[in-house]
């Protein structure tokens, strides 16, 4: 792929993005305003022309016929697709994934609302499964475990908590589906403290040097959060807002017992907005900052974003 046809296919996904935000804003007018919001041809005012009347062995004739021809066109298409991506250079390979995560990164960001709540569950139907090790280094003493924080307002050096600094924040509890980029999901009961009381306890430094405020002003804080383990051998990066979601805690407990270590003791991220490669176990040292942070995976060739 040239530069020509990158900048042709960047231009059609910004045209995509931007209806994509066309229709959401429409949906959020008054019911008198716009009364039937799930047409999108009347939101996005695109004219439509009807057929004149046929008959019942017309139509099928006509139907029978296409679905012929999109079974050729389409198994046609899938060949080239196929055997075009095994010739295709890697750094092209790399520059399409790359576009194509940006964008759906895009479309994600639109459809984002504080206030859309994942479905929460029974703690009945919870269950535990053990997946991924990364950064869970076996010599680990969970008595010496300590949270540093960086990226504090009034702060140069790192604020040092431990496990009962977060318990002293307001407790919360949820049962919620974890879901694996792998494809597998399973439901599981949290508790612990929401990332957004941690923060508005801690306060995050702000970009116009101005005093913080969680609530109000979101956008004047640092856009990123990111988040490694004691030994470094994991670490993931957050965007603020997905973060400060309520269902997103620092969970200490699961399935009503204190976590164990394959599950990420003493301290974990859990939430239901992203995938489980971005709800890093055992966490220790989280920072605020406002340049993009580095993702153990996303530098493996997955998604930085992660959202579902």
């Amino acid at each position: 792929m040239n530069e020509r046809e990158r900048k042709s296919k960047k231009m059609e996904a910004e045209v995509l993005l931007e209806k994509v935000r066309e229709i959401e804003a429409a949906k959020s007018k008054p019911d008198e305003e716009l009364p039937d919001k799930n047409n999108t041809s009347k939101i996005l005012k695109e004219n439509r022309e009807l057929s004149a009347p046929m008959s019942e062995a017309e139509t099928k004739k006509i139907l029978s016929a296409k679905s012929r021809r999109s079974f050729l066109i389409g198994g046609a298409t899938a060949l080239v697709g196929i055997f075009g991506w095994r010739w295709m250079p890697d750094e092209t390979k790399q520059s399409i994934l790359r576009s194509t995560f940006e964008f759906n990164e895009r479309v994600s960001q639109v459809f984002y609302r504080p206030k859309r709540f994942a479905p929460e569950f029974s703690p009945e139907l919870a269950g535990a499964r053990v997946n991924g090790g990364e950064g869970l280094s076996g010599d680990f003493n969970v008595a010496d475990w300590r949270l540093r924080v960086g990226g504090l307002a009034n702060r140069m050096e790192d604020l040092i908590l431990t496990l009962d600094d977060i318990k002293n924040l307001p407790r919360v509890e949820m049962t919620t589906e974890l879901k694996c980029i792998e494809g597998w999901s399973i439901i599981v009961n949290w508790a612990g403290a929401r990332f957004s009381d941690f923060a508005a306890k801690y306060l995050p430094k702000t970009r116009s040097g101005n005093a913080p405020d969680i609530q109000n002003s979101p956008e004047d804080l640092m856009r990123y959060v990111s988040l490694v383990t004691p030994d470094e051998g994991y670490y993931v990066g957050w965007d603020l807002p997905s973060i400060l979601h309520p269902q997103t805690l620092l969970a200490y407990e699961m399935n009503g017992s204190p976590l164990l270590a394959e599950h990420g003791a003493p301290l974990r991220l859990a939430s239901p907005t992203k995938y489980g490669i971005k709800q890093i176990k055992r966490i220790g040292r989280i920072e605020f900052t406002d340049e993009r942070p580095r993702d153990f995976w996303a530098e493996r060739g997955y998604d930085w974003y992660s959202g579902h």
